[in-house]
């Protein structure tokens, strides 16, 4: 789905970045309603109409108190969107956040996944002065894993996650000697 009218605040490449708005339920359903999106990440087997609008509502708070969110992320040449990528506070006095990405199962493996985590890691470091990021996966998630890896996070400790009742390998990128991470 292609929308008008953007306002992106970041680019990369190929994307656009801009905040969640009440108005984005369509776009928040093609996402998160998604069972393929939403089987590595949540316990149910799909979201329903509900919990994507309550989620959609959580990323606004989110953004609204923080100043961040998974933001959601739209192709520049055609504003299709393409899922989100953001942060979420994990330790504010310590200046950590959480890196998040999810993308519309149509629009996997074309490189997004990876071209929307390095804005969102220079973002988090050069706008936001983050001393370092977390981030997390699924266990069955091998590309989240792999991307992580690339973008040179270093494997910290497995952590419960309720939402999928499992252990999740979590992450670490830390701001002083990070490796710049590369697109594609």
């Amino acid at each position: 789905m292609a929308v008008e009218g953007q306002g992106y605040f970041l680019r990369s490449e190929r994307l656009g970045f801009r905040h969640w708005r009440p108005a984005d339920l369509e776009l928040a359903l093609g996402l998160w309603g998604d069972p393929l999106v939403t089987r590595l990440i949540d316990s149910r087997d799909q979201w329903s109409a509900l919990a994507v609008a309550e989620r959609l509502q959580a990323e606004i708070a989110t953004g609204a108190q923080h100043g961040v969110q998974y933001w959601p992320i739209f192709l520049l040449a055609t504003n299709e969107h393409v899922g989100c990528c953001g942060l979420r506070p994990d330790d504010l006095p310590a200046r950590v956040y959480e890196l998040g990405v999810h993308i519309r199962s149509r629009h996997w493996g074309l490189g997004y996944a990876s071209e929307s985590a390095c804005a969102a890691i220079d973002y988090a470091f050069s706008q936001l002065g983050a001393k370092a990021l977390f981030a997390g996966h699924n266990p069955k998630n091998e590309a989240s894993r792999r991307l992580l890896v690339k973008l040179g996070f270093r494997h910290t400790h497995d952590a419960y996650y309720p939402p999928t009742g499992l252990m999740h390998p979590s992450y670490v990128l830390e701001a002083i000697g990070k490796p710049t991470p590369k697109a594609g």
